[in-house]
C-alpha cells in the first residue's frame, strides 16, 4: 500500500513589528475608536512625531556617513598673495563634491547669524536632508577688510563678500569632511600616506584666544605657518603653534 503525503500550506509567521512601526500602529487604532481621549490622543500624536523626528535624524546621519566615505580631496587651485599660500575656490569645492552631496538626499542653505565676537560674520549652514532631518553648522569669520601691515585693503563691500565667501568654502568642507591638497600632493597620495586632518573648532578657537591675548598679527602668524587662515592649519602644526604663542605670552609685560 503506497503512502499518500500530504502538502499542508504552511504559513509564513508574520515579520517581528519595529518598535516604531508598533507605535505607529497603536496611534493608528486610537484615531479609528470614536471613545478615545482627546488628551490621550494629542499625547500619542505628539510620541509620532518625536518618532518621525528620531528616525529623520538616523536617516541623515546614514546618509551623511556614507557621503563623507564618498568625498574626494580636493586641490588647492588658487594663489593667495597676502599669505603666500594656495587654496581651494569655492567653485572648485562645490564642481568636486556637490553631486555627492546631491546624490545622498542632501542640500545646503546659506545665512548670517550673531558673530559671538567684534569684527566677525557669522556663517550659518542648513542642512536638509530628503528624510525631513535638519542640522544647522555656524562658522564665526574675521572680518577680512585688513592687508598684511594692518591696513585697511578693501573696501567694505569687498571685504563682507570675502569674508562670506570664505565661511561658506570654509564650512562646506568642515560638514563634509573634505580634504584639501595642493597640486604636488599626487605622489605622496599615491605612496600610501594617509591625508593629514586640519584642526577643530576647539582647536581653532584655542589659536584665536591665544591671538588675540599676545595681541599678535593673525596675518603674519598665517603667513608664518604657510596656511591661508586658521582653519586651515593641519593637527600636527597645532602644538608647535601654542607653544609659540604661549611663549611670547610669558615674555609680555604682566
Amino acid at each position: 500500500m503506497s503512502a499518500v503525503v500530504k502538502h499542508e500550506e504552511i504559513e509564513t509567521a508574520p515579520a517581528v513589528m519595529s518598535e516604531s512601526a508598533a507605535i505607529f500602529h497603536i496611534i493608528e487604532r486610537a484615531a479609528r475608536d470614536p471613545n478615545v481621549d482627546i488628551d490621550k490622543m494629542q499625547r500619542l500624536m505628539e510620541m509620532r512625531e518625536r518618532e518621525m523626528a528620531r528616525l529623520a535624524q538616523v536617516e541623515f546621519n546614514k546618509a551623511m556617513k556614507a557621503a563623507q566615505a564618498e568625498m574626494p580631496q580636493v586641490v588647492r587651485d588658487a594663489d593667495n598673495d597676502q599669505t603666500k599660500s594656495r587654496y581651494a575656490r569655492y567653485e572648485t569645492i562645490s564642481a568636486a563634491i556637490q553631486p555627492i552631496i546631491t546624490k545622498h538626499g542632501f542640500s545646503l542653505t546659506f545665512s548670517e547669524g550673531s558673530p559671538a565676537k567684534e569684527n566677525h560674520v557669522r556663517v550659518l549652514c542648513d542642512v536638509m536632508h530628503d528624510a525631513g532631518h535638519t542640522k544647522q553648522y555656524h562658522a564665526d569669520i574675521p572680518f577680512d577688510n585688513v592687508g598684511m601691515k594692518g591696513n585697511a585693503n578693501k573696501t567694505n563691500t569687498h571685504a563682507y563678500g570675502s569674508t562670506k565667501a570664505y565661511g561658506k568654502r570654509y564650512l562646506k568642507c568642515d560638514i563634509f569632511d573634505v580634504a584639501l591638497k595642493n597640486e604636488d600632493d599626487d605622489g605622496n597620495s599615491a605612496g600610501g600616506e594617509t591625508p593629514q586632518e586640519r584642526i577643530n573648532e576647539e582647536q581653532l578657537q584655542a589659536l584665536q584666544k591665544l591671538i588675540e591675548e599676545t595681541q599678535s598679527d593673525i596675518v603674519k602668524f598665517c603667513q608664518l605657518g604657510k596656511i591661508a587662515a586658521l582653519p586651515d592649519m593641519l593637527s600636527r602644526d597645532f602644538e608647535p603653534a601654542v607653544r609659540l604663542l604661549n611663549e611670547k605670552k610669558a615674555r609680555m609685560p604682566k
